[in-house]
């Protein structure tokens, strides 16, 4: 009788729920650690090495919605590709995945760049990095052509999205800012989107209902939330931030201070490439605190190592302040990421289902598919020097189209073939 009571026990889905969470959280923990040790080439590639695993391999989401995310991250700053890694996480694992995906996916980037830091500062002196570029630019470019390839046929579907990407992969020829070219579109995708309101708006008011069908989105009706939901959803969400809000305590606290709030500040407000955190960089450390070669160094080490690029936070917190300042540098340049993540994601959802967000975020994901080829045509001018390096984006492009081979091996023999060949 007590094993029937126990079968039908209600709470049981709970537990089952429970269970399925801490499964979701060990797969995202394996696959971000691996992710961050091995995923070289910036943040293109991290995007589509991303894609590969959640849509293509694991099918945790499908290609419109991974898209979508890459548009929306793209409105915030930061780090794109961490933010997106934290955005996957949440997807899949609520608050508690967040946190995992983002954490484990910075983790071995920061250990990495910790013991170069060790190393320059105790040899003055890098390991061939022209080498290990050498050697991965190549096979970073080949995955990166072949992923826009993919997204393309997903992001392009719309008229008003091919005018857009093509507008802005014109504007970026001639010199227009990154954070200008999203702006345009996204103004140009609310245009478009409130055309299409107006459009559907006519056959609503002819059929006097409202449905998900009359803003163009076919999904089923959901029940309207009351004012007092919506107000416990914000007022949980909030509650969920605190956490965050915590995270700054200790280091405002503490005698790093300052390196904690320049880094905080750089990861609050920085949009666009590498080139952009150079300047940032830049303003705030030099001459002051570290010279012109010691912040190129830095750069050159968030550059070659595997992750996120702004681990150069993490190198250069060591050399002001050892292991305590790579440790406040760090936190202090990724924690705005996780708090806008967490905004974000409260929006995605009015973002994806709203006939004039829907149309704002096609337009983004349009101008999001054309930073990625520019920056592919930037690749290539450098990565294609001679013909060992067309041979090797050759190939890895000729595996990846013809077998299942996981990108994240192509780049692992890149590295090897770098360092064998030397510079």
């Amino acid at each position: 009788m007590s094993a029937t009571e126990n079968t039908n026990n209600p709470t049981s889905p709970d537990s089952h729920a429970t269970a399925s969470r801490s499964v979701h959280l060990r797969e995202l923990a394996a696959l971000f650690l691996r992710l961050g040790a091995t995923a070289f080439g910036g943040p293109a590639a991290h995007i589509v090495l991303m894609e590969d695993e959640v849509v293509t391999r694991k099918r945790w989401l499908d290609r419109a919605q991974f898209l979508d995310l890459v548009g929306a991250t793209n409105l915030i700053p930061g780090p794109n590709s961490t933010e997106l890694a934290i955005h996957i996480g949440y997807l899949r694992a609520g608050w508690p995945g967040l946190l995992v995906a983002g954490v484990c996916f910075i983790l071995p980037a920061f250990c990495i760049v910790l013991a170069l830091a060790w190393l320059y500062q105790n040899y003055g002196a890098l390991p061939q990095a022209q080498s290990l570029l050498r050697g991965v630019q190549p096979v970073v470019l080949a995955i990166v052509a072949q992923a826009l390839w993919k997204f393309a046929g997903t992001a392009l579907k719309p008229l008003a999205a091919r005018l857009a990407a093509f507008a802005a992969l014109a504007l970026l020829v001639i010199g227009v800012s990154e954070l200008a070219v999203l702006g345009l579109a996204a103004a140009f995708g609310l245009l478009v989107g409130l055309g299409r309101q107006k459009e559907k708006g006519k056959g609503q008011k002819a059929i006097g209902t409202d449905t998900d069908e009359a803003v163009g989105m076919g999904a089923a009706k959901k029940p309207a939330r009351t004012k007092s939901s919506t107000a416990k959803i914000n007022a949980r969400q909030a509650i969920l931030l605190l956490p965050f809000a915590l995270c700054l305590l200790p280091f405002l606290m503490s005698p790093l201070r300052d390196l904690f709030w320049a880094f905080l500040k750089i990861g609050s407000i920085l949009y666009g490439s590498g080139y952009v955190l150079l300047a940032f960089l830049q303003a705030e450390f030099v001459p002051r605190l570290m010279t012109e070669r010691q912040l190129l160094d830095a750069v050159a080490v968030g550059q070659i190592t595997p992750g996120p690029v702004f681990t150069t936070a993490t190198f250069i917190g060591f050399q002001l302040a050892g292991w305590p300042g790579a440790l406040a540098a760090t936190v202090g340049i990724f924690l705005p990421s996780f708090f806008f993540v967490a905004l974000l994601a409260a929006l995605m959802q009015r973002l994806q289902t709203s006939p004039v967000l829907r149309g704002f975020l096609d337009a983004v994901n349009a101008a999001s598919l054309a930073l990625m080829a520019w920056v592919t045509w930037q690749l290539a001018r450098t990565a294609i020097a001679d013909a060992a390096t067309v041979v090797s984006a050759i190939t890895a492009l000729a595996l990846l189209l013809r077998t299942r081979l996981n990108p994240t091996w192509l780049l692992a023999a890149g590295v090897a073939v770098g360092w064998l060949l030397g510079p």
